[in-house]
C-alpha cells in the first residue's frame, strides 16, 4: 500500500515540475510548436519504462517522476512524447514478460 503512494506522490511531484518548466519555456497562450521536444521523449521514454518494467520501488518512482514530468506540461504540450513513451513501455512490459 505504501508503494502505491510513493508512486502518487512522485507522480504529482513530476506534474508539478513539468508544469512549471512548461511555463518557463513556453510562454504564448497557446501551442504554438508541434515539432517533438527529445529532451521530453527520452525522458518519457526513460520514465514510463522505469515506471512499468522496473520491479524496484525506487526506481519505479523515478519512472513515475519522469513520466509526471513529461504528462504534466501545459495543455497540448508533451502529447507526442507521452504517447510514444507509454507506447514503448507497454510494447517493452509484454516482450519481457511474454510466455510461450
Amino acid at each position: 500500500m505504501l508503494d502505491y503512494m510513493i508512486y502518487i506522490l512522485a507522480f504529482a511531484v513530476g506534474s508539478i515540475l513539468g508544469l512549471l518548466y512548461s511555463y518557463k519555456q513556453h510562454g504564448e497562450p497557446f501551442v504554438a510548436d508541434s515539432k517533438l521536444n527529445v529532451l521530453a521523449l527520452v525522458g518519457a521514454i526513460v520514465g514510463w519504462c522505469l515506471a512499468f518494467n522496473a520491479g524496484n520501488v525506487v526506481l519505479s518512482a523515478i519512472g513515475f517522476l519522469l513520466g509526471g514530468f513529461v504528462m504534466g506540461e501545459r495543455p497540448g504540450y508533451g502529447r507526442k512524447e507521452t504517447a510514444i513513451g507509454l507506447l514503448l513501455a507497454v510494447v517493452l512490459y509484454f516482450l519481457l514478460n511474454l510466455t510461450v
